[in-house]
C-alpha cells in the first residue's frame, strides 16, 4: 500500500507538472510563447511588460520546482538530495534569470536561439530531467 501511495504522488505530481505546460497560454503571460513557435529568427521581439514577464516566469519557475523537489523526495527519499535539488535550483534561477533579463531587455536577432534555451530552462521542468538520472545513478555507486 506504501509503494501504490508513492507511485500515485510521483503520477500526480507528473500531471501537475504536464497541466503547466498544457495551461501555460492561460495560466502564465508570457508573449514568447508564441513568438517561439513562428519564425522568430527573422522578425522583431514582441511587445512585452518587462515586470509582468518576469513575475510569471518566476512563478511558473516556483511552481516547477516546488512540484520537481516533490518528485525527488517521492522518489529518493532522502533529505539531503532534496536540500542539494533546493540549492541547485535556487542557484539555477539566480543565473538564469540574470541571463533572461539581459535578454528580454536587449533583444537581438541573433541571440534569439540562446535566450530560447535559456527561457526552456526557466518555463521547463529541464533540470529535473537532469537531476533524477544523476541521483539514480549516484544511489547505484553509493
Amino acid at each position: 500500500m506504501d509503494r501504490l501511495i508513492k507511485y500515485l504522488g510521483i503520477a500526480t505530481l507528473f500531471l501537475l507538472l504536464i497541466l503547466i505546460r498544457f495551461f501555460e497560454d492561460t495560466l502564465f503571460y508570457d508573449p514568447y510563447l508564441s513568438f517561439f513557435q513562428n519564425d522568430y529568427l527573422y522578425i522583431d521581439s514582441p511587445r512585452r511588460e518587462v515586470a509582468k514577464l518576469v513575475a510569471f516566469t518566476t512563478l511558473r519557475y516556483g511552481l516547477n520546482t516546488i512540484i520537481s523537489l516533490g518528485i525527488i523526495y517521492l522518489i529518493f527519499k532522502d533529505k539531503s538530495i532534496l536540500k542539494f535539488s533546493a540549492i541547485i535550483y535556487a542557484l539555477a534561477f539566480v543565473a538564469l534569470i540574470l541571463v533572461y533579463l539581459y535578454f528580454v531587455v536587449n533583444p537581438r536577432q541573433e541571440d534569439y536561439y540562446l535566450f530560447f534555451n535559456i527561457r526552456r530552462f526557466l518555463i521547463q521542468p529541464i533540470i529535473l530531467i537532469l537531476l533524477l538520472p544523476a541521483f539514480y545513478y549516484h544511489k547505484l555507486k553509493g
